[in-house]
C-alpha cells in the first residue's frame, strides 16, 4: 500500500483545520468529503480498498489498527453523507491540549507544510499554505468557526498522484466531541 498517500490523506484531514484559532481543548473529530478533478484520488482511493480487501484478515486488522490509533477511518459519501459521485468520506480524530488551545493552534500532521498566508474575518479565517518532502504540494481554502467546539470549511490541494498533477477539493467540518481525548495522543 502506498503509505505516501495515506500520509496525503491524514494530512489532508487536518489541512482545514490546522489552522484554527479559539477552540476548545480535548477530543476533536474532523470530518471531510475529498473529490480530485481528474479522478486520480478516487482511483487511489479505490485501489488502496482493494489492496485492503486483499490482505489476509490479520493484516487488515493490523492496517485498521494503525488508521485507529491515528483516529483515521474511510468511508464513501460525504461528510453528513452528501458528498456526491466519486467522493471519499474520511474522518479523523485529534487531541488538542490545553497548551495548543492557548497557543491558538492545531496540530500538524506533517512538518513539512508551512502556513503562507493568514486572514480572518470575523468567524472566518482563509490560508494559504505549502508542503515539501517527497510529496510537494499547495492549497488554500477557509474555515468558519460556527463556536468554539464546530467548524466547517473548504480546502483545495494541489499535489502530485502517481505522477500526474491532481487538484483535491474538500469540504470539512470539525466538531469537539469530549474533554478527554482517551486514547488518542496529541500530535507536537
Amino acid at each position: 500500500m502506498n503509505r505516501n498517500w495515506i500520509r496525503l490523506v491524514v494530512l489532508a484531514v487536518l489541512a482545514g483545520p490546522a489552522m484554527a484559532q479559539k477552540v476548545s481543548p480535548g477530543l476533536w473529530e474532523n470530518s471531510m468529503t475529498m473529490k480530485s478533478g481528474g479522478g486520480e484520488m478516487d482511483g487511489a482511493m479505490a485501489r488502496m480498498k482493494d489492496e485492503m480487501a486483499r490482505m489476509t484478515p490479520e493484516q487488515r486488522k493490523m492496517m485498521e489498527d494503525m488508521m485507529a490509533k491515528q483516529g483515521v477511518s474511510v468511508g464513501a459519501g460525504g461528510v453528513g453523507g452528501a458528498g456526491g459521485a466519486g467522493s471519499q468520506a474520511i474522518s479523523a480524530k485529534v487531541c488538542i491540549t490545553p497548551e495548543m488551545a492557548l497557543r491558538d493552534e492545531m496540530p500538524q500532521h506533517d512538518g513539512n507544510c508551512k502556513q503562507t498566508a493568514k486572514e480572518r474575518s470575523g468567524n472566518t479565517l482563509r490560508y494559504k499554505f505549502t508542503c515539501g518532502g517527497d510529496k510537494p504540494s499547495t492549497g488554500e481554502g477557509e474555515v468558519t468557526f460556527v463556536s468554539d467546539k464546530q467548524h466547517k470549511g473548504k480546502t483545495v490541494i494541489n499535489t502530485t498522484i502517481n505522477g500526474k498533477p491532481a487538484r483535491m477539493e474538500m469540504e470539512h467540518s470539525g466538531k469537539w466531541l469530549a474533554a478527554d481525548c482517551g486514547n488518542i495522543a496529541p500530535r507536537k
